[in-house]
Formats: structure tokens, sequence, C-alpha cells
């Protein structure tokens, strides 16, 4: 086991999930729109992102050495989505039921444990692994 093997497995796990989730936001967004008050015009482009940022995530596990920069870059986006999600959850910017705010929320809890799991792997992987110049 090398010293990024949880950073490795968890950027892979976030990848394939946050693609399968974008996949289902842009599959679904017209049936999920009433039950969440979620517009098509807010999902759509959810799913969109979240497909790039599952393509991101799949190229930075693939890398031979995990650069940590862009590690340190996913705990971010990660950390500043959740909070994002927990934002519109609790504001009137998007009509939500409140099945929509619990979504946001299990959403914004799942994105939070990637962050954490992602933050502990990178600390592991940088311990043991020299400064690389950038």
């Amino acid at each position: 086991m090398t010293a990024d093997t949880l950073l490795r497995t968890t950027l892979r796990i976030d990848g394939w999930s946050t693609a399968a989730f974008g996949a289902v936001m842009l599959v679904a967004s017209s049936a999920l729109s009433e039950p969440l008050g979620l517009p098509t015009a807010w999902s759509i482009p959810f799913g969109v992102a979240m497909l790039g940022g599952a393509a991101a995530l799949g190229l930075i596990a693939g890398y031979p050495q995990i650069p940590a920069r862009y590690a340190a870059f996913v705990v971010v986006g990660n950390a500043v989505s959740g909070a994002a999600l927990v934002l519109l959850a609790f504001t009137d910017v998007i009509p939500l039921t409140g099945l929509g705010v619990a979504f946001l929320l299990v959403g914004a809890l799942v994105v939070a444990i990637y962050a954490t799991m992602e933050f502990i792997g990178l600390r592991r992987m940088t311990a043991v692994t020299p400064r690389q110049p950038a």
C-alpha cells in the first residue's frame, strides 16, 4: 500500500459517483423538477458541471504521482461546493420543496465526507513524499 492509496481511491470514488450523479441530473432533470423544486434551468448546468468535475477527478487520480496542488484544489473545491449546497438549501434562490432541501443537504454531507477523506489522504501523501517543484 502506497502513501497515496487513500487519496487515489477517494478521488476515484468521488469521480465515479460525481459522474453518475451528474448523469442522473441530466437524464432525470424534468422528473426531479417537481418533487425537489429544482428547476431544469439549474439541474442541467449542475449535471454538466458534475460531469466535467468527474472527468477532472479521474484525470487527477490517474497521475502516476498525484500532484499535491491538484489534490488541494479538489479539497477546496469540494469544501466550497458543500458550503454552496448548504447556502442554496437555506435561501430562497431556488424554490426548493422540503425534499429538495433534504436532497441538497445530503449532497453537502457527501461532498464534505469526500473533502475530509481527500484532505486526510493528501496529508498522508505529503507527509512521506518530498515536495515537487512547481
